[in-house]
């Protein structure tokens, strides 16, 4: 079995495991004092936690709805504040196999995520500092903010392409191509 399969096989693996809270709809809500910082921090009640298997014991039970995130349980669900995207990628890996590149992102709690259409990347334009802020899907509808050095790694392998006579980045994994850009006009994502 090859690296990326190994690891393809260990992500499905989280995966599944995780679509087994979808079914808890717990009649107890309410909320807590834990809030996601941009950096991907973990605060309960203004302090920083301290224990990172404690960070990831709640991520693992994270729920994105439309009216925000929660952590939830077969007994409650709890909203909780998350500033951006409750994970940071801080890492970046492309595994060639085949002949195909497959990106492989690790996040702030050691998940390891390959960029394809069930886990695409996206880039918007923050308004306020025109800063590209890119993200990718790490499970269900929770995402990770791709953090500047990974950022980097990735426009390192991006290449420019032309569609309708605009100049794009783009990026391939696993078949699936994602656009990081316009490199004609900033303001088109």
């Amino acid at each position: 079995m090859s690296e990326l399969d190994q690891l393809l096989n260990e992500i499905e693996q989280a995966e599944s495991a995780s679509q087994k809270s979808k079914n808890w709809h717990p009649e107890h809500k309410g909320s807590i004092d834990i809030r996601i910082a941009v950096d991907g921090s973990w605060y309960h009640e203004g302090r920083v936690f301290q224990r990172p298997a404690l960070v990831k014991l709640f991520a693992s039970v994270l729920r994105k709805e439309k009216s925000g995130y929660y952590l939830v349980t077969p007994v409650e669900k709890l909203a909780i504040q998350v500033d951006d995207a409750p994970f940071v990628a801080t890492m970046l890996e492309s595994i060639v196999d085949n002949g195909h590149q497959a990106l492989v992102f690790t996040t702030n709690l050691d998940e390891r995520v390959v960029a394809d259409h069930r886990h695409p990347i996206r880039v918007e334009i923050d308004p306020v500092s025109n800063e590209p802020r890119p993200y990718i899907r790490v499970r269900d509808q929770l995402e990770a903010l791709i953090g500047r050095s990974a950022f980097y790694d990735l426009l390192n392998l991006a290449r420019q392409s032309e569609h309708a006579g605009n100049h794009f980045l783009t990026i391939s994994s696993m078949g699936t191509e994602f656009v990081l850009g316009c490199t004609d006009n900033p303001e088109k994502p």
